[in-house]
C-alpha cells in the first residue's frame, strides 16, 4: 500500500491494487480502479460449492440458456430444501481468501433474497400487494451467508457494493477492460444475464459510473493535500478532476434511461428489497442456527436492502465539501446508510470528512481565510466549487426523476428497497444541496460576484428546481397521504 504524502498518513489509499495478495479485502479505496473492487470479481466457485452454484444457475426467472428457472414458478424454496447442504465448513477452509469469501457473500446473499421475497415475486406478478416473505432463513443458507459476511465485514444481507452491483460482473474478454459491451453479470434474479436486458442495463450503468471513480478518489486527495501548501495553483486543478470526474459519472447514469425501461424495472425490484422497514417482514427474519446480539441462537434479524444510495461516490463529495445536512429523521436514515458501505469505504469517507473539517478546507477554498493570492485564482476556486455542488445537484436531480419515473408512476408501495419513504427521502438530500449552491452563490455576491455567466446559468436552474421539487413532493405525498414538512427550502 502506498502513502500519498504527509497529510495522508492516517490513511493509506491503494496506488498498486496487489491483485495477487488474497489476504486483502475485495474492496479497498484506489488511485486506479476508485470503489470498484480492487481486482475483478471471482466468478467460479471452488467444487466444494457445485449444489450452490448449480441452484444459481438455475435460479433466475429466465436463465443464461432462456429457458424458465426456479422462480419463474415459484421452484426456489424447493430447491432449496432439498438439494441445498449446509456449507459452513466449506467456508473455512478457504478462509483466508478474502476475494473468494467475498464472491462467496455475493451468491449466497443472491440466494438469501431470492428465497425470502420469491412468495412476494409470485404475488406481484399477479397483480396482487407484495403480501408477507418467508420469515425464516434456513441455516444451509444463514450460516453460511453470515459466515461469509463476518470474514468480509458486511451484513448478512444483499449489499450495494459487495453483491448486487460491484461485485456482480465479469469480462467476456479480459483483454478488452471494463468497456461498458464488454460486461456482463453474474449473477441476476430475472433476465440479467441477458446483457441487453432492463436488470443487467440497471446493474452494469452502476458499475459504468463506478468505473469513473479512480479520478474522482484522485481529485479529492489532491485537494486535500492542497492543504499544505495553501496555494490556489495547486487547489484549482485538484478541483477541476473532481469536477470532470463526476462529470463523467453523471454522462454515464444518463444512459440508464436507455439501457433500462422504467416499466421492466419492478417485475425485477421485488428482490432487492430489504428487512428494515418492509411490509413483507412485521417481525424481521429468523435466522436458523445463527446467533443474535444477545449469543443466543434464532434470534430475528433485520437489514436494510440494496440500494444505489449506499454507492461511496456522492457521500465522499458530501464529506469533503462540507454540504449540511438538515436534522430529520430521513438524514438519520442517511446516516444509517453508511454501515452498508465495505468497511475500507466507510473508514476512507469518515477520515475525508475529519480531515476537511480539520484544515478548514471549505473556508479556504472559497476565501473565508485568505491568503491573498490574486483575485482571479479565488474567483476560479469559487467557481470550481459552485461547479462541483451542481454537479452534485444533478447527480441528485436524476436520483430523484428515475425514483418518480421507474417507481412512483409504477406502484403504490411506500418505501424503497433501502427501506427509506419513497416520497421524502432523496428530496432531503436534494434541497440540501439546492440550499447549499444559493448559500455558496450569494455569500460571494451573486450576480454582482465574479462567478461568471455559466454559474449565473446554474443558478437560474438551481431556483428553478427548487420550486418544481417542492411542486412535485407535495403532490406525491398528498395523493399517498405522506406528511411533506421535510422538504421546506427554508
Amino acid at each position: 500500500m502506498g502513502s500519498l504524502g504527509d497529510n495522508t498518513d492516517d490513511f493509506r489509499v491503494l496506488d498498486d491494487p496487489r491483485a495477487d495478495d488474497v489476504s486483502l479485502p475485495a474492496f479497498m479505496v484506489s488511485t486506479t480502479r476508485g470503489f470498484l473492487p480492487r481486482i475483478d470479481p471471482i466468478v467460479t466457485l471452488p467444487a466444494d460449492f457445485d449444489p450452490l452454484e448449480s441452484i444459481l444457475q438455475r435460479m433466475p426467472i429466465k436463465t443464461l440458456s432462456g429457458g424458465p428457472g426456479l422462480l419463474a414458478h415459484g421452484k426456489l424454496g424447493e430447491a432449496v430444501a432439498h438439494e441445498l447442504p449446509e456449507l459452513t465448513d466449506c467456508i473455512d477452509k478457504y478462509k483466508d481468501n478474502l476475494p473468494l469469501m467475498n464472491a462467496l457473500y455475493r451468491d449466497y446473499s443472491f440466494l438469501a433474497s431470492a428465497y425470502l421475497l420469491e412468495p412476494c415475486h409470485q404475488r406481484f406478478m399477479l397483480g396482487e400487494p407484495y403480501g408477507l416473505g418467508r420469515e425464516t432463513l434456513p441455516a444451509n443458507i444463514s450460516r453460511p451467508i453470515a459466515r461469509c459476511a463476518a470474514l468480509c465485514g458486511f451484513k448478512p444481507f444483499m449489499e450495494y457494493a459487495g453483491s448486487y452491483a460491484l461485485y456482480n460482473y465479469r469480462l467476456a474478454c479480459p483483454s478488452q477492460g471494463l468497456a461498458p459491451s464488454n460486461v456482463r453479470l453474474i449473477r441476476a434474479f430475472e433476465h440479467g444475464l441477458d446483457p441487453s436486458s432492463s436488470e443487467a442495463g440497471f446493474v452494469l450503468v452502476h458499475i459504468d459510473m463506478v468505473r469513473h471513480s479512480a479520478p474522482l478518489v484522485q481529485g479529492v486527495l489532491s485537494t486535500l493535500a492542497a492543504l499544505t501548501t495553501t496555494s490556489r495553483t495547486t487547489l484549482n486543478p485538484a478541483l477541476a478532476t473532481i469536477l470532470s470526474a463526476l462529470t463523467a459519472i453523471n454522462a454515464v447514469m444518463e444512459t440508464m434511461w436507455a439501457r433500462s425501461r422504467p416499466r421492466a424495472y419492478t417485475s425485477f425490484r421485488t428482490f432487492i428489497f430489504g428487512i428494515t422497514a418492509q411490509s413483507m417482514f412485521p417481525r424481521g427474519v429468523l435466522y436458523e442456527g445463527v446467533p443474535g446480539p444477545d449469543g443466543a441462537g434464532g434470534t430475528r434479524l433485520s437489514f436494510r436492502g440494496e440500494s444505489g444510495a449506499n454507492d461511496s461516490m456522492i457521500p465522499l463529495v458530501d464529506n469533503l465539501l462540507a454540504v449540511p445536512m438538515p436534522d430529520t429523521p430521513l438524514t438519520a436514515i442517511l446516516h444509517d446508510f453508511r454501515e452498508y458501505r465495505p468497511s475500507n469505504h466507510r473508514a476512507f469517507l469518515a477520515w475525508v470528512k475529519a480531515r476537511s473539517e480539520a484544515l478548514g478546507l471549505k473556508a479556504w477554498a472559497l476565501g473565508l481565510e485568505d491568503g491573498g493570492e490574486g483575485d482571479e485564482l479565488l474567483d476560479e476556486s469559487r467557481r470550481l466549487w459552485l461547479r462541483i455542488l451542481n454537479q452534485v445537484r444533478d447527480f441528485r436531480w436524476r436520483h430523484w426523476c428515475f425514483a418518480r419515473e421507474y417507481i412512483l408512476k409504477t406502484t403504490s408501495h411506500p418505501t424503497a428497497t433501502g427501506g427509506s419513504p419513497i416520497v421524502t427521502w432523496l428530496p432531503n438530500q436534494l434541497q440540501a444541496v439546492l440550499d447549499e449552491m444559493v448559500l455558496v452563490y450569494t455569500a460571494f455576491g451573486g450576480e454582482k460576484g465574479d462567478f461568471g455567466e455559466e454559474c449565473r446559468g446554474i443558478m437560474d436552474l438551481v431556483r428553478r428546481q427548487q420550486e418544481m421539487l417542492q411542486k412535485e413532493v407535495r403532490k406525491y405525498c398528498e395523493e399517498r397521504g405522506v406528511e411533506a414538512t421535510t422538504v421546506s427550502s427554508d
